[in-house]
């Protein structure tokens, strides 16, 4: 009776596959934090290289057992999602170097942040898929609504000018700090830290600067999300394939970023390729309907994302040798 249990059905799929799945998460996040990062220390370029290559080697090798698992069509569905959501995550790249410069994080704690972030990450995310996928269960024309958002989305990516955030004077920054005690100093890896109150002359809790860039982090994330959310269940509607390549793809963006953050410069002309990726599977949903298809195939889903993305990142190193040249 206890072993029927893991057999049962949940958001379509066995519990043991669930439970699996997170069973690895826990497992990579005890590796990440208690044997490679134990102690605080800055993230050396080859590292963060070597790390997002074991990242993205497990994302790919659970897209395998996805697809030996529950068929082909999940397989590329899964890779499709991985691919989207592990190129989306290179733009969040740039705000989370702002977000760190900002509030003066150090090198040496900006892995904790991104550490804490990520678990923010997991329950977030889990969160708005579980809503998505119920709204597309009881009404399967909130699709549409996901795909039209996504083409609209596409499309200002690629006529509007980029402007950096200003993440200083954000609503939420200011409110903190008018409401909480905020402390301008760094207090090593301590989010919140006890001073005295110059007003009362007592022992209170102070945020931190790193906890502030903590919040922004996760506020970060949760923007990115409403891109990335819709993107994924425009692919599938598989909740198991929507959650899994989601986590696979953001969980080595705490590797990816101590590389990425020194050469994000090189990426600049990726994003147009990822505004036509998000305008080809938006449109997708739409073009199915008009020539008749139940579903857009998978193969040429995944093929059309991958050369598409494969293009901007090729276009965008080339575009910017001349300065990495003369750096």
């Amino acid at each position: 009776m206890e072993f029927a249990f893991f057999f049962v059905d949940w958001l379509g799929k066995p519990v043991w596959m669930w439970l699996s799945f997170l069973g690895i998460v826990i497992a990579l996040l005890v590796f990440d934090l208690g044997v490679l990062h134990r102690d605080n220390r800055e993230i050396e370029v080859r590292e963060s290289l070597l790390l997002s290559a074991m990242y993205i080697s497990l994302g790919l090798a659970f897209g395998g057992w996805v697809w030996w698992q529950l068929g082909a069509e999940s397989g590329m569905n899964y890779v499709t999602g991985f691919v989207v959501e592990k190129t989306l995550a290179l733009d969040n790249v740039f705000v989370i170097a702002l977000i760190f410069s900002v509030f003066a994080v150090p090198r040496l704690y900006q892995h904790r942040v991104l550490f804490w972030g990520i678990l923010g990450v997991i329950v977030l995310r889990a969160i708005m898929i579980g809503l998505g996928a119920t709204l597309v269960s009881e009404f399967y024309w909130v699709l549409y609504i996901f795909a039209a958002f996504l083409i609209i989305t596409g499309i200002k990516m690629l006529v509007m000018e980029d402007k950096e955030p200003e993440i200083g004077n954000n609503p939420l920054v200011r409110f903190l700090r008018r409401r909480f005690n905020v402390t301008d100093e760094h207090h090593g890896e301590h989010f919140f830290v006890k001073k005295l109150d110059p007003k009362s002359g007592k022992l209170v809790w102070f945020m931190t600067p790193l906890f502030m860039a903590l919040v922004m982090v996760e506020i970060a994330d949760l923007i990115f999300a409403v891109d990335s959310v819709p993107a994924i269940f425009a692919i599938t509607t598989d909740p198991f394939i929507v959650y899994t390549s989601n986590i696979f793809a953001i969980l080595g963006l705490r590797a990816l970023y101590f590389a990425l953050a020194a050469m994000i410069h090189r990426f600049h002309y990726l994003k147009p390729a990822l505004a036509i990726v998000l305008i080809f599977i938006g449109s997708k949903i739409f073009v199915a309907d008009l020539i008749g298809l139940e579903k857009f195939p998978a193969s040429i889903s995944l093929t059309v994302t991958m050369v598409i993305i494969a293009a901007g990142i090729l276009y965008s190193l080339w575009r910017t040798r001349k300065t990495e040249a003369a750096n």
